[in-house]
C-alpha cells in the first residue's frame, strides 16, 4: 500500500495500538502527527518512526476539546503542508459497574473517546474540505460499544456512539471526497492481558516469541497490534474509495464486516398495541428468538 504524500494525524499514538497504526501508516509512505498526553512517549514514538525512515512530529496534548483538536490539525498542516487522515485512537478506561461508576468515571471517558472523536474528526473535515482532495477519516470503536461490556458504560457508550457518528459522517462528507468508517479491533494489549484466558497465552508467546494459538487468533479473533494495523493503513489508502459508513472488526487472522443495527422481527395489529397485546403475543412473536448481549466469553480449549 503506497501513502506517499500523504499526512496523517493519529491520537493516542504514544504507545499501544495507536503506536502499532502510526508505524504502519508511516511505512506506508504517509507523514505522521504522532499524539499522546506525555512528552516522553510522544518523542520516543516519533523517534521510532524516524529511525525507520519515516517522517514524523510530535503534539502533546489531551483529546477533547477544540483547541487540542484544532493543536493537532495546526501542526500537520505546519510541519507537513496539509492533512489527508485522521485515526482517532485516544482513549482511557474507568471500569466500574453502573452502581459504583461515578459521573467523573462517566464524563472523563465520554470525554476522551466520544467528545476527543467529534472535535478532533470536525477540525480535519473542515481542512480536508478547504483543501478540496478528499481525505480519510478512521474511527476506532470496540467490541464492547457493539455488544456491551460488563462494567463498562462509560467506554461502551462512547464506542457505541463512535460507529453512529461514523455513519452520520460519511453522509454529511461524501461529496466532499471524505471516507468515514469505524474500526473495531481486539489486540494483545495491556488490558486484554487482564482477561484470564487470555493473560497466560499472551504472556507465554511475548516470553517465546511464539505465535499466538489459532484458537486465539481465529476462534476469538485476538492477535498482535500489528495484526490491526493492516485494516488502517487500508483504509488511509485510496484503494478504500468506495469503502464509508462502515464498521469494520480486525484481529488475529480474523476481519469482519459488523452489521448495523436493523429491525429483525415485526408484527402488526389493527388500531395499534396495547399493553396487554404485546404481553400477548410477546413470547411467540417478535420475542421469540431475542437478541445475545455481552461479549461472549473467551473459550480455550480443553487440554
Amino acid at each position: 500500500m503506497d501513502l506517499h504524500g500523504k499526512v496523517a494525524v493519529v491520537t493516542g499514538s504514544g504507545r499501544g495500538l495507536g503506536l502499532g497504526y502510526a508505524q504502519a501508516l508511516a511505512a506506508a509512505g504517509a507523514a505522521i502527527v504522532v499524539n499522546d498526553v506525555h512528552q516522553d512517549a510522544v518523542d520516543a514514538a516519533v523517534a521510532m518512526i524516524t529511525a525507520a525512515g519515516g517522517r514524523a512530529a510530535g503534539a502533546v496534548a489531551a483529546v477533547g476539546d477544540s483547541a487540542a483538536a484544532e493543536e493537532l490539525v495546526d501542526t500537520a498542516v505546519r510541519e507537513f503542508g496539509r492533512l489527508d487522515v485522521l485515526v482517532t485512537n485516544a482513549g482511557i478506561l474507568r471500569d466500574r459497574v453502573l452502581w459504583k461508576m461515578t459521573d467523573d468515571d462517566f464524563d472523563d471517558v465520554v470525554r476522551v473517546h466520544l467528545r476527543g472523536t467529534f472535535t478532533c474528526a470536525r477540525a480535519a473535515a473542515v481542512r480536508m474540505r478547504e483543501q478540496g482532495t478528499g481525505g480519510r477519516l478512521v474511527l476506532i470503536s470496540s467490541p464492547a460499544g457493539q455488544r456491551g461490556n460488563f462494567g463498562q458504560t462509560n467506554y461502551a457508550a462512547a464506542k457505541a456512539g463512535v460507529v453512529a457518528m461514523a455513519r452520520t459522517w460519511a453522509m454529511e462528507l461524501g461529496r466532499s471526497g471524505i471516507t468515514v468508517n469505524a474500526v473495531v479491533p481486539v489486540a494483545a494489549t495491556e488490558m486484554t492481558k487482564t482477561i484470564p484466558a487470555f493473560a497466560p497465552v499472551i504472556e507465554e508467546a511475548e516470553r517465546t516469541g511464539v505465535a499466538l494459538p489459532d484458537w486465539l487468533r481465529k476462534d476469538e479473533g485476538l492477535g498482535t497490534v500489528a495484526d490491526v494495523a493492516g485494516l488502517v493503513t487500508f483504509l488511509a489508502s485510496d484503494a478504500s474509495e468506495g469503502v464509508t459508513g462502515q464498521a469494520i472488526g480486525i484481529g488475529g487472522d480474523r476481519l469482519a464486516l459488523w452489521a448495523h443495527p436493523k429491525e429483525k422481527a415485526v408484527a402488526f395489529t389493527d388500531g395499534g398495541w396495547s399493553a396487554d397485546a404485546i404481553a400477548a403475543r410477546w413470547p411467540a412473536g417478535v420475542g421469540a428468538d431475542p437478541e445475545t448481549y455481552g461479549i461472549p466469553a473467551p473459550k480455550a480449549p480443553e487440554a
